[in-house]
């Protein structure tokens, strides 16, 4: 066998070779979710912001001082789930006192639908905040009027980690957000994603000597 088609053969198995091996590792299943448990079962939460919240499209970052949540523990036996989390709705999160990084724009954020919170237990623990279509809107009024909605299209998933303690926190560290942005003059209308930052502290409010925890 000549030279060349040897080395085309070798190629060609090679080529083979990766294909099969992309095939094999694509086809492997996923890991299974691990069972997760939260409590106290039935009991009222809060979720209040520590510190405070951003919110970034492009050039230009909101912060908000304020921000709130409620929600509440599922009863048993739908506190725990043995493969995979648990998710409680939550109250549309109000944010306020904000400001914006734009000289002269003031901005307000109002939020509406359907919120939920997921919690699955590991190492980390890890949270998932649903925002519903169009859930979140912000608005600027002054030297530049925009509008930025979130979840535009679809809900969207905001990716956060959850710590338990006294109380326990909810952190999201720059967490992607699917937006759509419109308006005129220094309005950052190329921007289709948000960056998301905030810590909040989950308390229990149905009995404050308990705390909200996570666990297998």
């Amino acid at each position: 066998m000549s030279r060349t088609r040897t080395a085309l053969a070798l190629g060609t198995a090679a080529a083979g070779a990766i294909a099969l091996a992309s095939v094999t590792a694509s086809a492997a299943p996923a890991p299974v979710a691990g069972s997760t448990t939260v409590t106290p079962a039935g009991h009222d939460f809060k979720a209040v912001l520590s510190g405070k919240a951003t919110l970034k499209a492009g050039s230009v970052t909101v912060t908000c001082t304020v921000s709130a949540s409620t929600g509440t523990v599922p009863a048993a036996p739908g506190n725990s789930n043995p493969a995979g989390p648990v998710s409680s709705p939550i109250s549309p999160p109000t944010y306020s006192s904000c400001t914006s990084s734009m000289p002269g724009v003031t901005p307000t954020v109002t939020t509406s639908g359907a919120w939920a919170v997921s919690m699955q237990d590991g190492s980390p623990i890890t949270a998932t905040m649903t925002v519903p279509t169009g859930g979140l809107v912000l608005k600027t009024s002054g030297l530049a009027s925009c509008t930025v909605t979130a979840a535009p299209t679809a809900p969207a998933s905001v990716a956060g980690a959850w710590v338990n303690g006294s109380p326990s926190s909810l952190t999201f560290t720059n967490a992607s957000v699917p937006v759509k942005v419109t308006g005129g003059f220094g309005c950052p209308t190329s921007a289709t994603a948000s960056v998301f930052n905030a810590v909040y502290k989950v308390s229990d409010v149905t009995d404050p000597a308990q705390d909200i925890t996570v666990g297998p």
